[in-house]
């Protein structure tokens, strides 16, 4: 039994509405960015000092802001993990030499004694160091992308390479606009989800794109739009099956993988949902634009 076997959805002919959604989100996610002067970057961009440490008896992040601030700390940001007497603390930019880490654990020591702690992480990023991975993490999304349009142009054309990169950049500009409007961290992790993220749209991409080479050499008689529409519906249920079953995986990581890894996860169900939508609604249609654009330049 196959799902969505022989459907006729027309899915070209919404193509504007899903177009105008697009950009609602995009813009969005821009006005977020602008209004926060950029993402929300995390030590492994800014530099500083992540602390995550463990404690035999309860206590609350006030309890530990106020001991914080005690040593000049007070802008240091606190997180509780969901179980356990757990917390990471991150400071950001402090100067070369500064040594965050000691002071916050004697403060953590004197302002506590009787509650024993244990360092399960430390990890410090100085302000350079930081900037070159900022600098180093941009550059390997524009050469994944390069890549691609090269790799499409080879073996599909130009015009298929070009839908690709725009269903990318659509991608990646979504997945950091609701990080940027969630308040969430750019980390390493998520640079890291963000090129998984354009490895499974790409692959989703090209399966449609795939399918679409084969039906312009069989379907002659019908117009572009049709060749596409029916490319899409032929690869639905493939699509579908591949996402769904990869979405359920990565919430499964979400949910129980823990808090290293929580927004790691949910970049990537972020990037299942758009990576499926726009190989759909925006690398397909945007073959049909550049045909249209060519045939009226011709006429």
């Amino acid at each position: 039994m196959q799902i969505f076997k022989d459907t006729h959805f027309d899915f070209v002919n919404k193509r504007k509405i899903a177009f105008l959604f697009s950009a609602a989100l995009i813009v969005l996610g821009v006005i977020s960015l602008a209004v926060h002067r950029g993402p929300s970057f995390s030590i492994d961009f800014a530099g500083g000092t992540l602390l995550q440490i463990q404690f035999e008896n309860d206590l609350s992040v006030q309890e530990i802001r106020s001991a914080l601030e005690k040593i000049g700390w007070a802008d240091a940001e606190i997180q509780k993990f969901s179980q356990g007497n757990e917390f990471l603390i991150r400071v950001k930019k402090q100067e070369v030499g500064t040594m965050v880490g000691d002071q916050i654990k004697s403060a953590l020591s004197q302002n506590f004694p009787d509650n024993e702690f244990q360092v399960r992480r430390e990890e410090k990023v100085g302000p350079k160091i930081g900037e070159e991975l900022k600098s180093k993490a941009v550059w390997a999304i524009l050469y994944a992308m390069i890549g691609i349009l090269i790799y499409i142009s080879w073996r599909f054309e130009f015009k298929f390479a070009v839908g690709a990169i725009v269903a990318l950049f659509h991608d990646v500009l979504i997945t950091v606009g609701i990080f940027s409007l969630l308040n969430k961290e750019i980390s390493l992790a998520i640079v890291a989800a963000l090129l998984t993220i354009v490895g499974y749209s790409l692959n989703d991409t090209i399966v449609v794109f795939d399918r679409i080479r084969e039906d312009l050499a069989l379907m002659r008689s019908q117009t572009y739009e049709a060749i596409i529409n029916a490319s899409i519906n032929q690869t639905l249920g493939r699509t579908v099956i591949t996402s769904l079953t990869t979405f359920l995986v990565v919430v499964c990581l979400f949910t129980l993988g823990g808090e290293v890894i929580h927004d790691f996860a949910f970049a990537l169900m972020i990037g299942v949902i758009v990576g499926t939508y726009s190989s759909i609604f925006v690398a397909s249609p945007v073959l049909i634009e550049w045909h249209s654009r060519l045939l009226a330049k011709k006429k």
